[in-house]
């Protein structure tokens, strides 16, 4: 015979409600995570989304009490990445660092091997502004010389991106959009290769996350011409926004959030998000994705249902644009 006390009565209502959900959603790990999590960034080392995947990781693992690994597997505009994830066993194991590519997959991409919609939002990770950059002999002082020489020179320039649906690739259209004037876009297989080839003087300008070139930024390696954020970044105080430099119709942010694959059980997605939400409260972390011109994400977009609802507007946001680009569905 034994009794229940009432500081043990809501350790057994937890467990039995856990016990519940994972009754409902099928056959969910008696213990998660039982081995290693792998994280799936779909694009190259040293670009903006793996330098985040790689900076949460460790804060990651010492929630889950186990490793957290980073995988690269880029190419296809993060396609392949999602691929991998997709096909993976929905147990929590194998997750998806993703980013504003799981967008625009759904409008770009065809005969794809996996549903581009059936994944499991885990919980928005953070936003970052895109910055409009440039070779270092650019001729342009600033933003309005800049979006002249572009209206002049036009597809003489070439504009780097990471790829076709990458968020570089749709600042780059909406860069374009606002300027009323197309340029060469020019694909590469990741960010760092872009800047690279903008940092040598063979690439003209880009458009990309401030994860990814706050430091060249500092350093003057690049020009950097404004930011496309509602204000200033912290990273970079001395860079105007687009809207106080002239072309406030070049707003947009980039993001990432973590993926599970679609059929996980409620109560990993939860314990994912738990864990999540702990990193997220980490100062360190917070200083550290500031100093990339980036900011910890907040508020309802956090939840996996919020995630969900936030992924799915950014697929309709994205689609007109997509397809008044001409650009054709691979």
């Amino acid at each position: 015979m034994f009794r229940i006390t009432r500081r043990g009565l809501p350790a057994i209502i937890l467990a039995v409600g856990f016990a519940g959900a994972v009754a409902a959603q099928g056959s969910a790990p008696p213990a998660f995570p039982s081995r290693p999590v792998t994280m799936v960034v779909g694009f190259a080392p040293g670009g903006p989304a793996d330098v985040v995947a790689r900076l949460i990781a460790p804060a990651l693992a010492a929630e889950l009490g186990q490793p957290v690994v980073v995988e690269n597997a880029s190419g296809a505009g993060g396609s392949i990445g999602q691929g991998r994830v997709a096909a993976a066993r929905p147990d929590g194991h194998v997750i998806l660092f993703g980013s504003l590519a799981q967008a625009t997959i759904p409008t770009l991409l065809r005969n794809l091997s996996f549903e581009p919609t059936a994944l499991e939002a885990i919980g928005l990770v953070n936003e970052v502004p895109m910055a409009i950059i440039a070779r270092r002999s650019f001729p342009a002082a600033n933003l309005a010389e800049m979006v002249a020489v572009v209206r002049r020179e036009g597809m003489r320039l070439n504009l780097g991106n990471a790829g076709v649906g990458s968020t570089s690739h749709l600042c780059s259209l909406l860069l374009m959009s606002a300027i009323g004037t197309p340029v060469t876009l020019v694909p590469y297989r990741g960010n760092a290769l872009v800047m690279n080839d903008l940092m040598s003087g063979t690439l003209d300008l880009g458009c990309d996350q401030t994860t990814n070139n706050a430091e060249q930024i500092r350093s003057a390696t690049i020009r950097a011409y404004a930011i496309s954020a509602p204000e200033r970044a912290t990273a970079l105080p001395e860079v105007p926004t687009t809207a106080e430099a002239g072309l406030p119709e070049m707003r947009m942010s980039g993001w990432n959030m973590l993926f599970a694959p679609a059929g996980t059980p409620a109560p990993v997605v939860q314990r994912l998000n738990l864990a999540l939400l702990a990193t997220l409260r980490d100062e360190n972390l917070g200083r550290r994705l500031l100093d990339l011109g980036s900011k910890p994400a907040s508020g309802e977009r956090t939840s996996p249902a919020g995630a969900q609802a936030f992924w799915r507007a950014e697929i309709a946001r994205w689609k007109p644009l997509i397809e008044a680009s001409g650009q054709t569905p691979g």
